[in-house]
């Protein structure tokens, strides 16, 4: 094997694609990226050259094995990849794939799918040739966000009712679709089928669409000239293995090491695990619910160990007992994967700490500038800030299973035995956008949650659908929820009607005041009990006779400007306030609070953008696909995400760690309930232990708010507005092949391929429907391999006995014609079913090479032009 010479990696290229040939690296070319053959390995790089790409992040390393490579060219694999992460630095990941078993961050370097194709060196060296008509297969294709297709049997025993069949016939190809398959796999296989045409018949190809048999009668005489005629029903496919985020859920982290000659595993910690679990001088296996296993490595951890990472890896697999193709994933201190780092409940790195805090600076220090917001989503996006609050306000308070509007006097007094209807409207590039919030108190009932879903619907109908809904949970408010009341807003504990006055009578209330200005401040009604006090924070103490302001010795100044404008909420007469620090308090102040109480002095650790919590510094915003298997939510990730891979049949998550949207695509909107129940599912299962309080924000497509599209590299506003972009799996089908002329034309073109392959002694030959009778008849080898040297000449029979066929004219050779009945014959003098424009096609692969000095490959992988040059010459045109 040959490791000298390792390839260069092109700088200005993200993907790199090396196949294993003869032991050594042969770069694929990139025409055939996405194409896979079943009986060897590659090698696959991918280096990010996104603008946010910055130094130091994680190249990804992949090396694949196909279902039927031998052991020598997987451990060639192995090696190489070894040796080229030892070229590439640390800051690389390394990951283990199996056919058919790919890892979500594979699949997404290929869009519109993966195609893996039979066969082996021979065929390998070619990949992909573009304009080859000479080809007949049959693909199934499978899979949602990311898709596959496999070269199968040409034979209707292939076929079932929940996948989708491509027949691929050169100049045409039809897309079959099984009566149970959704209309998104519809879509992407149609997708895949129009990226085939592209790539390999360079657009000229047409396409038909079998979407019901009855209906696409001609299609149908296509595919059973090649197929022969279906008996019997379709089965249902075997349901495929899905991990759901249950499964998930479960994660096991073990350290690992090598005593003497054996692998020791010893396990350290199960749900929930943190960062400084995690020793540089270590190696560990993390085990993420038996459908995954990473190896992190330590960067002062033995390089013997680093060296064996993966088989080690496999030791722990089979020891387990999980699949043998079970995704293994190796990473390096320093160079996590957002995956890998989610799995925690705490994950801090330096550099984004850095980054973040100067967010916060930015917000705290900085008027909100609200043109910036609009113009630089991903800064709208990371301060969670759609404007800064100073829009149309309406407010409705749910009760008696209704809504209630609330006095703008009263707007930003809450009451947590309630739940409230927040409406936002505000202007962005010049059209009015709006943000619909669904506050929910810690005492409402499960009466008035349903209640104030039902009347957020009502409200998102009477507004045609262009409401963002973000549900809130009391005490985590995304920080625009408090600039909306400019930092007056008050939480009062019990309920109310709102007839009169905001707030609940009492005798005594004391209420905590937490922020430094509009974008993070809150106030919250606490025990009136001196316990409930802190050093660092600002408290008021409200009474019958006067409202005290009490200044703990740790409160900045930012807090007690923010305590003087909300105290006008809590008492309006300013006689009755009286200013108290801390260790000067009147009697009369701990007479009100039951006395004396120790309390806490040190700083308080409040949720808001002024004490960002830590383990937010270190996450990455992650999207999903979503889908319900046996009742539970099953995710596929998009890695390296785009607005290209939103979909209108889709409900995709965006997890920003701080909150998650939920975006429904244009086809799904009816999914909103379904979606929300998702959102919930996925954070009461995540790994890291998620809070269930964690904001949900329900957008739709085509009005998406700039939190949400500031997480993209770039965003087009006007994308689903074009026609072009927003064209429907119906208009597609509905303009695909089924024009009768145009097939009859093609079924004569099919049956003259099939004509050499075939071979028969009747005129007609392969025109005739065949029959299928199950693989007893004929192997599907011997079909694609055709007539042999010196074999007898094979008849096609068809079960109609009613059609008659005639003797061909002249003598045929294992099934094809000879050059003297071919060359210079008029249209007229040719044997019944040759067509004109192809000629050469009927002469045997020996004969035609004797007249044109070529193969029949070579000669039509030629340009179309040399072609008809060389067929005039040689009295074949």
């Amino acid at each position: 094997m040959d490791i000298g010479s390792l390839p260069d990696i092109e700088s200005h290229r993200d993907l790199h694609i090396w196949i294993i040939e003869n032991l050594k690296l042969v770069p694929v070319p990139e025409g055939a990226y996405g194409n896979f053959f079943e009986e060897h390995c590659y090698i696959v790089l991918h280096v990010p050259q996104s603008l946010r790409a910055t130094q130091g992040t994680p190249k990804d390393l992949h090396y694949w094995i196909g279902k039927k490579a031998d052991a020598e060219a997987q451990g060639a694999a192995g090696t190489f990849v070894q040796h080229l992460h030892e070229t590439l630095g640390n800051a690389t990941v390394q990951h283990r794939e199996v056919q058919a078993h790919e890892s979500d961050c594979f699949c997404s370097y290929f869009r519109p799918g993966v195609i893996y194709r039979k066969g082996g060196l021979a065929s390998a060296l070619k990949h992909v040739e573009t304009n080859m008509y000479n080809i007949r297969r049959l693909l199934r294709i499978k899979g949602r966000k990311h898709v596959s297709a496999t070269e199968v049997q040409l034979s209707w025993e292939s076929f079932n009712k929940d996948d989708i069949f491509l027949l691929d016939l050169g100049k045409v190809m039809i897309q079959w679709n099984g009566p149970k398959s959704s209309i998104s796999e519809k879509a992407r296989a149609l997708a895949l089928t129009y990226s085939l045409q592209d790539r390999e018949r360079a657009g000229r190809a047409q396409i038909g669409v079998v979407e019901d048999e009855a209906k696409a009668s001609s299609l149908m005489e296509i595919m059973e000239t090649v197929l022969g005629r279906r008996l019997g029903s379709l089965y249902a496919a075997i349901p495929s293995r899905s991990i759901n985020q249950l499964q998930k859920a479960r994660v096991h982290l073990y350290h690992i090491y090598q005593k003497d000659k054996d692998l020791v595993i010893q396990e350290l910690a199960t749900r929930l695990l943190t960062q400084d679990l995690l020793h540089e001088e270590e190696c560990y296996i993390l085990d993420h619910g038996g459908c995954k296993i990473y190896v992190w490595q330590g960067r002062r951890s033995n390089h013997q160990e680093k060296t064996i990472s993966f088989s080690q890896a496999q030791g722990f697999i089979q020891a387990k007992g999980y699949p043998t193709y079970t995704n293994v994933e190796v990473l390096n201190q320093g160079a996590e994967s957002a995956a890998f780092k989610q799995l925690f409940r705490t994950w801090s790195e330096e550099q984004h700490r850095s980054k973040n805090l100067g967010l916060i600076r930015k917000l705290n220090q900085v008027k909100l500038d609200v043109v910036k917001l609009h113009s630089q989503p991903e800064l709208a996006a990371q301060l969670r800030m759609v404007d800064d609050g100073s829009g149309k306000v309406e407010v409705w308070c749910i009760q008696d299973l209704g809504r209630q509007p609330v006095d703008p006097k009263l707007h930003g007094q809450l009451c947590a035995g309630n739940c409230y209807l927040v409406l936002y409207t505000y202007q962005r590039m010049g059209h009015i956008q709006y943000v619909l919030y669904l506050w929910q108190g810690h005492q409402a009932t499960k009466q008035e949650i349903a209640a104030l879903n039902g009347n957020a619907e009502e409200l998102d109908l009477m507004y045609h659908g262009a409401l963002v809904q973000v549900h809130v949970t009391m005490g985590n408010e995304p920080p625009h929820f408090f600039a909306i009341f400019q930092g007056q807003m008050v939480v009062f504990q019990g309920s109310t009607q709102h007839s009169g006055k905001g707030q609940p009578a009492s005798a005594t209330r004391l209420f905590h005041v937490q922020g430094t200005d509009n974008y993070n401040s809150r106030t919250m009604e606490v025990p009136a009990r001196a316990s409930a006090l802190n050093s660092s924070d600002i408290f008021l103490l409200d009474t019958a006779s006067i409202c005290y302001v009490w200044f703990g010795k740790g409160c900045s100044g930012d807090q007690r400007e923010m305590a003087r404008r909300v105290v006008t909420v809590i008492s309006e007469n300013e006689e009755d306030k009286e200013t108290v620090l801390e260790g000067q308090e009147p009697p009369h102040f701990w007479e009100a609070l039951g006395g004396r109480a120790p309390y806490p002095s040190n700083k308080s650790l409040v949720p808001t953008l002024a004490s960002l919590p830590e383990d937010v510094s270190g996450f990455q915003p992650r999207l999903f696909e979503c889908s319900s298997q046996h009742d539970h939510l099953v995710l596929m990730e998009v890695v390296f995400f785009s607005q290209e891979d939103l979909d209108k049949y889709d409900v995709m998550l965006l997890d920003a760690w701080q909150e998650i949207f939920l975006w429904l695509g244009e086809a799904a909107t009816r999914q909103k309930e379904q979606a929300v129940a998702w959102g919930q599912e996925y954070l009461k299962t995540h790994p890291a232990g998620r809070s269930q309080a964690t904001p949900i924000v329900l957008v739709k497509q085509g009005h998406e708010p700039p939190t949400f599209t500031g997480w993209f590299l770039t965003w087009d506003p006007y994308k689903w507005t074009e026609s072009e972009n927003n064209q429907s799996y119906r208009e597609l089908v509905e303009g695909s092949l089924e024009i009768v002329s145009a097939v009859a034309e093609i079924t004569v073109e099919v049956n003259n391929f099939r004509l050499p392959r075939w071979p028969s002694n009747s005129r007609r030959g392969s025109l005739a429907p065949q029959a299928h009778k199950g693989p007893q008849d004929k192997s599907e080898k011997e079909l694609e391999l055709g007539p042999k040297a010196g074999g007898s000449s094979t008849s096609i029979s068809t079960s109609t006995s009613t059609n008659s066929y005639h003797s061909s004219p002249g003598p045929m050779v294992n099934g094809y014609l000879s050059r003297k009945q071919l060359m210079y014959q008029a249209a007229k003098d040719l044997p019944e079913g040759v067509d004109p424009a192809q000629k050469e096609f009927y002469l045997s692969d020996s004969e035609f090479k004797d007249v044109f000095g070529k193969s029949k490959e070579e000669f039509y992988s030629m340009a179309k032009w040399k072609q008809q040059q060389e067929k005039k010459q040689l009295g074949f045109f």
